[in-house]
């Protein structure tokens, strides 16, 4: 699905990581993990080209979409990536409506009011996202994920600024998206997070482990 070859991010003097290698397949649920300033969030930028690596590439399916130009840039993200941010990243002034209506497919409005369902805020289409709590801002952000129906989903600590029954909701869901086919990659530093994945990878040591 997701293959990064010898990747590596610099700023200026500092290396992150160099030499990076890493593959996540359909139906996985891979964390990122690694301490405080270890790159989680670039590396998962850098896999949904939101930020230009240093050296390397990352191939999707069978393109490396790292040598694509802006127009095919866009078109990968359009398609085929789905990004859940820790803040949401919501249209707050819209409708909740409105802002899965942004992620759905060109005519298709249909599975607004499941997605909805999935995430426990069916009805409530019409209410505006700037009265929402943040617990229920993110499943907003969710539902929109799951109207897109991306083929990659790259979540960066969609748990962070949630209480645990809000946590628990985000994984789920993220967990019933891998199995029905989607790669997924996690960064975060929420062990209940990485557990709940198939595998980690550890950003500040290069290294794969099974977390269970």
């Amino acid at each position: 699905m997701i293959t990064l070859n010898k990747l590596t991010k610099s700023f200026g003097a500092r290396t992150l990581w160099e030499d990076l290698d890493l593959s996540v397949e359909p139906g996985r649920m891979l964390a990122l993990v690694g301490a405080s300033g270890s790159g989680k969030t670039t590396l998962l930028n850098c896999m949904g080209l939101l930020e230009r690596p240093s050296g390397g590439s990352v191939r999707f399916r069978d393109t490396d979409v790292t040598r694509l130009g802006p127009g095919g840039q866009r078109r990968f993200r359009r398609d085929h990536l789905g990004y859940l941010f820790q803040d949401y990243a919501l249209i707050e002034n819209a409708t909740v409506k409105a802002n899965l209506d942004v992620a759905a497919r060109r005519g298709d409005r249909s599975d607004t009011a499941e997605a909805l369902e999935r995430v426990g805020l069916g009805g409530r289409e019409k209410e505006k996202v700037h009265h929402l709590s943040g617990g229920e801002q993110q499943r907003v952000a969710l539902a929109r994920l799951i109207v897109k129906r991306p083929s990659l989903v790259l979540a960066d600590e969609p748990t962070g600024a949630l209480d645990h029954a809000n946590g628990a909701m985000v994984v789920d869901v993220l967990r019933r998206m891998s199995r029905e086919g989607r790669a997924v990659v996690i960064a975060t530093h929420d062990d209940a997070v990485r557990d709940a994945c198939d595998v980690a990878f550890d950003v500040s040591t290069l290294r794969m482990f099974s977390p269970h």
